[in-house]
């Protein structure tokens, strides 16, 4: 059993027509986060826990947000070719963790789906939770959003 952590921050894009993709759901109506890809905090935070867990560095080694290839990527299909080279590497998601940090949008009403997306890619159970920084530093000021992902992995 080998276990990785991994945090990701993005801010709130300027791109008024940007769209907010977190755990590889869309949330209507939120404004986006700027980044490279489509900036899912949730799926970096995991792909780096499950790329850290097996030795394997971290999401920039893998896919740079200097390489044009990478731009505007979706992240769920990143974070399955994570998954993918850690099989290679003989080991499979046993459960995950996720908190996202964020003081808007309210979440609550999305974390199922995120869950069921989420633990489709990983073939292991998943769990998301959603918390406020209530209103201290940049995620208080909803100046962005940040999620701690944590995951063990098995060897098979």
């Amino acid at each position: 059993m080998r276990i990785g952590q991994g945090v990701d921050i993005h801010r709130f894009s300027d791109d008024p027509h940007r769209r907010l993709v977190l755990g590889g759901v869309e949330i209507e109506g939120a404004r986006g986060l700027g980044g490279h890809s489509d900036a899912d905090a949730v799926c970096h935070s995991l792909a780096d826990a499950v790329l850290g867990a097996v030795g394997l560095g971290d999401l920039g080694r893998h896919f740079p947000d200097t390489d044009p290839v990478w731009e505007g990527a979706d992240s769920v299909g990143l974070l399955t070719e994570v998954v993918r080279m850690a099989a290679e590497q003989g080991y499979a998601c046993a459960n995950a963790d996720c908190t996202i940090i964020a003081d808007v949008p309210r979440l609550a009403p999305h974390t199922a789906a995120m869950v069921e997306r989420l633990s489709g890619v990983l073939g292991a159970p998943v769990s998301v939770k959603a918390t406020r920084a209530e209103g201290l530093g940049a995620l208080g000021r909803a100046e962005g959003i940040a999620c701690i992902a944590v995951v063990l992995m098995e060897q098979r």
